[in-house]
């Protein structure tokens, strides 16, 4: 258990797939997958973050290991207030004072889904909840001066959501957030193995295809790997063996997607705007982006440079430890 003490601020990246948490003065202290597993007769949480993961697909009947996360917004309000109040006190430990906390948030939530993240996070032991847009954190935590006024862009892909905005003077000029992202790939590998292969696979081994072996951009030796699952048509255990090629036929079509989203805003940006991202280029952060390829196809596509920050995966969550420097000044706008 960890102790701070009194007027803990705790910044939280309250992601689809991974929650990541900064502490002020420590940096990051929590990095677990958003998985809650839960008795369905006792409604008991038996285990939360890389415990759970480890049972997703392997449950018997009565417990069901799910992530109450999806598409970056909450889908299942009681299991996410059960597991922030796991993270909340493993990471503020036995000190009697509840922290502050401000929690990333995809740029086009509901009021109502704003309301949910706050209430959830309120009701598991939080003394006061400030929100922070995704892609603003992300551009904090790549190291970008969000508050010149020139524009930047930045391309955050995470597991349920990409968020894309173009910033300037500390706030977001033109934003869009599309459901297509770490998760979305997964589906496309699960459907395409379905389809190629005969072969029904689990989410997690979409997930090591993924990243071992997946690109969106043609690869110069192709690489292979093995994976089992089960035959569609024997219903038994099944190995075969997957190339990188045929990753790019699965995932093209959602990368795709994501370029679409870039262009979009692209093209709904001010000139002036537009010039300077132009020439400084797009910063890409989260997880998502780094399944191989995403950049160039993204670069080849606008004719923009475009660069992967580093330490693209924690970016959200480091960008939100710096803005909670600011968490009074914040809190005036962002609270709800």
């Amino acid at each position: 258990m960890f102790n701070f003490g009194l007027g803990q601020d705790i910044g939280i990246d309250l992601g689809t797939a991974t929650v990541i948490a900064y502490v002020k003065g420590k940096g990051i202290v929590l990095r677990e997958p958003s998985v809650v597993a839960v008795d369905n007769n006792t409604k008991e949480v038996l285990a939360v973050g890389q415990e759970a993961r480890r049972m997703l697909g392997r449950t018997p009947g009565n417990i069901v290991a799910t992530r109450p996360l999806r598409d970056g917004v909450i889908s299942d309000y009681t299991v996410t207030e059960k597991m922030l109040k796991y993270f909340i006190n493993k990471i503020n430990g036995k000190t009697l004072f509840a922290p502050r906390t401000m929690i990333c948030i995809p740029s086009r939530v509901t009021e109502v889904e704003k309301k949910a993240v706050i209430d959830a996070a309120t009701q598991a032991g939080a003394r006061k909840v400030v929100l922070i847009e995704e892609p603003i954190a992300a551009a904090i935590g790549a190291g970008i001066d969000i508050a010149k006024p020139c524009g930047n862009m930045v391309v955050d892909i995470g597991g349920g959501t990409t968020d894309i905005a173009v910033i300037s003077l500390g706030g977001s000029v033109e934003n869009t957030s599309i459901k297509v992202a770490g998760d979305k790939f997964d589906e496309y590998i699960v459907k395409y193995i379905k389809k190629k292969h005969n072969m029904i696979i689990g989410e997690r081994t979409a997930e090591d295809l993924k990243i071992n072996i997946g690109c969106v951009y043609p690869k110069i030796q192709d690489v292979d790997m093995e994976i089992r699952g089960r035959d569609l048509v024997t219903g038994l255990p099944k190995t075969v063996t997957v190339y990188s090629s045929e990753m790019l036929e699965a995932l093209i079509e959602p990368a795709m997607m994501i370029v679409d989203a870039v262009h979009f805003v692209l093209e709904k940006t001010p000139p002036e705007l537009a010039a300077d991202i132009s020439d400084k280029g797009i910063y890409m952060t989260g997880g998502g982006c780094l399944v191989e390829g995403l950049d160039r196809l993204l670069q080849e596509k606008t004719g923009i440079n475009v660069m992967i920050a580093n330490d693209a995966v924690s970016c959200v969550a480091l960008g939100t430890g710096k803005a909670l420097d600011n968490l009074d000044a914040l809190s005036g706008n962002r609270r709800i």
